[in-house]
């Protein structure tokens, strides 16, 4: 079965974790079965940045990003080659992924409370 490893992010997950996913998962519905708090203020409909990581390892295993995911990553804070949506991005089969949660994120809504 396929891991995530979680790099240390201060909030979310201070440690940093693995985590054993299936397949075709999404890594941020894999995140958040595992009790990491990963915003998501579209609620998964690729509609914002909020659940933006950066693929540290397996980025090239990865299925390439669509247009609508990829006009949107050019809106994410600390944008960086990487980059990836992760309500849009599957785990690969058989695949590990080394992924970084950005430290900030642009949450609008969040921003105006």
């Amino acid at each position: 079965m396929p891991q995530i490893i979680v790099l240390p992010h201060l909030e979310l997950c201070p440690e940093g974790t693995v985590l054993e996913v299936e397949s075709g998962t999404t890594v941020c519905d894999a995140l958040l079965a595992n009790h990491i708090e990963i915003e998501h203020a579209c609620e998964k409909s690729c509609a914002c940045t909020t659940c933006h990581v950066i693929v540290r390892r397996g980025f090239d295993d990865l299925k390439s990003a669509e247009e609508d995911e990829e006009d949107l990553l050019d809106r994410a804070w600390g944008l960086e080659p990487t980059s990836r949506l992760s309500c849009q991005t599957q785990i690969p089969i058989q695949s590990d992924l080394v992924i970084e949660i950005p430290r900030y994120s642009i949450n609008h809504a969040k921003e105006n409370h």
